[in-house]
């Protein structure tokens, strides 16, 4: 039996914790697309959210924020009649103003994002309870994107952002996936 991280208890988290979850990703679009999902999180559990996302991919452009900045009031009414997305209009919004945000950036995406990685990385957590809400390092990612225009990206969504794209590693000490193992 393979030992993983506690949460990864049902088959469709088991993919996403051996296959994704904590896994270095890089580029602008999945960046985007990981930031965006992250926030129609909360509030919800991310299983709801894992299991929508192919209909997030199609409603959203698969993510490509030229595209999405350029959603505007139709798009909005399409989006709030999806019932294969989350239906908020406040998150579809965000999801939208975010778009509009990458493309100020002075920096890709993704190299913002990572300019947050700790120095050092952190002792690997025990267990789950050793494993941290939120950082120093996600309080000042959601700061800096919060300057810049986005929404919908508080500490907390930032450090599950974090973890999801492998900015850190919080897989427990016991799990086949902890680094040197």
């Amino acid at each position: 039996m393979t030992t993983r991280c506690g949460w990864a208890a049902t088959p469709d988290y088991e993919v996403y914790h051996d296959e994704e979850w904590g896994t270095p990703l890089r580029g602008v679009p999945q960046m985007f697309e990981r930031l965006c999902l992250e926030g129609f999180q909360s509030g919800l559990s991310w299983i709801t959210i894992l299991r929508k996302r192919p209909a997030f991919r199609a409603a959203f452009a698969d993510f490509e924020p030229a595209a999405v900045a350029g959603f505007g009031d139709d798009d909005v009414a399409r989006l709030m009649a999806d019932a294969g997305i989350v239906r908020n209009r406040a998150k579809v919004e965000a999801t939208i103003r975010n778009a509009r945000a990458v493309l100020d950036l002075d920096v890709p995406l993704d190299d913002l994002l990572w300019s947050f990685a700790p120095a050092s990385p952190p002792r690997r957590p025990a267990a789950l309870a050793d494993v941290p809400a939120v950082t120093p390092e996600s309080k000042a990612m959601a700061k800096e994107l919060k300057r810049r225009g986005f929404t919908f990206v508080g500490p907390t969504t930032c450090y599950a952002l974090m973890q999801a794209t492998g900015i850190v590693d919080d897989h427990v000490a016991t799990c086949w996936r902890a680094s040197g193992r």
